[in-house]
């Protein structure tokens, strides 16, 4: 069985139908392989890009009871938004994978995460609805264009420890989504949403760095194939596995996506303050950067199934005890939410791209672009839901769906770093 560092030589034999001792030409090859160990510099430069694009995307939600006050919104309307901008961030990331491999450039990065970087700060001049969507959507696009080419681009240059690596990458994004908030409700409260478009400078002062370290994606060698030829190549024979991986990777985005864009709401009609609100919602997106390394790094000693059965047993529980909670325990609550909520959002990536390591930025933009994208989709259902009922019943009903997913995730094949048996 080939290494980690073997994978994209393996797959050159594979297409070529040759075997035994490489020729001239795919030695030379080997030189832009990844190896066992890590490149620290580039991972850290991804995880950056990863981190400023959500930064700004955090802005959103927090946001959300101040639009409401301000623009008078519905909760529905609420909902539209949320579920375009998950829609335009990630539902439309396969295509946005599949133009990445096919024309691998920096463009899709660089440009990419300078869309939200100016569009979101935007939002906070807005008129009405209409305009506020606009910009919320221009921002969404820019996400869904970096992300696919970025996570594809981690297990390239993790060496041998991808789940580990991809939860190192995941943290840049959670992260980001827990000081966010913190940062974009301070700031509103004492400057006011008019003064938010100034917060732009601070992502294009770090893009000058990011221009000057971050490589070009790598060509996968799927230049001359089309949309379906390219996803049957990442693919192949494992698209069973891959599809059982995303169906429970979509019914956690609902859950998780459904509190995200919600939980503000809720804790802000329950008499907290809004900034209080958004401490909550850091805490709970702060959990994740917690315990996603931790999945991570036990994921790539036992394996990835038997981590993914254990936080989904245990997530339905404790999401409904967070709900239950009144007072200062809701903090704790959030943190301890938010950690089995996020937990295995890296480890579905890795575990996808490393039984289909071919078309790495396709692998990636389905398992965090469709299935979250098509999760935070449901939003404007929810956001009907709740303005037909409460916001704390719907959340209530939604915190079910996690065991949903163990018959899902017990016909997951047995996948550990460099290695996997059907069962």
């Amino acid at each position: 069985m080939t290494s980690p560092g073997q994978t994209n030589i393996g797959n050159q034999f594979a297409q070529s139908g040759k075997t035994g001792t490489p020729t001239p030409t795919r030695k030379r090859n080997t030189t832009v392989t990844h190896s066992a160990k890590a490149n620290i510099k580039v991972l850290f430069a991804l995880t950056l890009v990863h981190f400023m694009g959500d930064f700004y995307s955090s802005f959103i939600n927090p946001l959300f009871p101040l639009f409401v006050a301000g623009l008078g919104l519905s909760l529905t309307e609420i909902g539209v938004i949320a579920g375009i901008n998950r829609l335009l961030a990630f539902i439309v990331q396969p295509m946005v994978g599949y133009l990445s491999d096919r024309r691998p450039s920096r463009a899709f990065i660089l440009g990419g995460l300078l869309l939200p970087v100016v569009f979101i700060p935007l939002s906070g001049i807005t008129i009405g609805f209409w305009t506020l969507l606009g910009a919320i959507a221009m921002g969404s696009i820019g996400s869904s264009m970096f992300h696919p080419s970025v996570t594809g681009m981690v297990p390239v240059y993790a060496g041998n420890r991808s789940g580990f690596s991809m939860s190192v990458f995941n943290t840049g994004g959670t992260l980001a989504f827990a000081i966010g908030p913190l940062f974009v409700t301070w700031y509103a409260a004492g400057f006011g949403l008019n003064a938010l478009p100034l917060t732009m400078f601070f992502g294009l002062l770090v893009m000058l760095y990011l221009y000057r370290v971050v490589p070009a994606p790598r060509d996968e060698g799927f230049k001359n194939l089309g949309f379906m030829q390219t996803l049957s190549a990442s693919l192949g024979s494992v698209w069973k596995s891959v599809a059982l991986i995303w169906a429970v990777m979509f019914l956690r985005a609902v859950v998780g996506q459904s509190f995200l864009t919600f939980m503000p709401l809720l804790y802000v009609q329950k008499g907290y303050s809004v900034v209080s609100a958004g401490v909550i919602f850091s805490l709970f997106t702060l959990a994740g950067t917690v315990s996603g390394l931790a999945s991570g790094l036990i994921a790539d000693r036992i394996g990835f199934k038997p981590v993914f059965i254990v936080i989904h047993m245990l997530m339905a529980p404790v999401l409904w005890i967070f709900l239950g909670l009144k007072g200062a325990w809701v903090y704790p609550g959030a943190l301890l939410a938010g950690g089995m909520v996020l937990a295995s959002l890296p480890l579905g990536v890795a575990m996808a791209q490393e039984i289909a390591p071919r078309g790495r930025s396709m692998v990636a933009s389905l398992m965090m672009g469709f299935a979250f994208g098509l999760g935070g989709a449901v939003s404007p259902v929810i956001g009907k839901l709740a303005d037909l009922y409460s916001i704390q019943s719907v959340l209530l009903w939604v915190s079910f769906l996690p065991l949903a997913t163990l018959p899902f995730i017990l016909h997951f094949p047995r996948v550990r770093n460099g290695s996997s048996t059907t069962g």
